[in-house]
């Protein structure tokens, strides 16, 4: 308990990058999701929903990956080694494990270092934000 406490209090927010290296947005340690300006665009809960700032289900991550918007219809899948699929199966891109985000053609899309892969995948190749 007092390292989640230790955590909560210290553990910084995970920034995301353009390809420019630019800061675009921050992942706040409860799964809150603010804009380069600092403000709230979204949280995603720890069972997977993703809501925007008025409280309003926009969709959710599976616990096996799948990505699914707010009708629940299925928009793709994050694998566990990283490979983000569409619902047609084909892959949009990759998360590395450094947090490098690339495209189907393995240009790099932009940085997430230290971002769950799911929640880097849904930022980069879902439209949610």
């Amino acid at each position: 308990m007092l390292l989640l406490i230790v955590c909560a209090v210290m553990c910084p927010a995970q920034t995301i990058r353009n390809s420019n290296n630019s800061v675009v947005a921050k992942i706040d340690h409860d799964g809150t999701v603010r804009n380069s300006n600092n403000s709230v665009v979204a949280k995603i809960s720890s069972n997977g929903d993703i809501r925007d700032s008025n409280n309003r289900f926009l969709g959710k991550i599976g616990s096996n990956g799948d990505v699914r918007n707010s009708n629940n219809s299925y928009m793709g899948k994050v694998e566990s080694n990283g490979t983000v699929r569409n619902s047609n199966n084909s892959t949009l891109g990759k998360v590395d494990l450094d947090g490098t985000v690339r495209d189907s053609n393995n240009h790099v899309i932009g940085y997430a270092k230290g971002v769950p892969t799911t929640y880097a995948a849904v930022f980069f190749f879902f439209s949610f934000f």
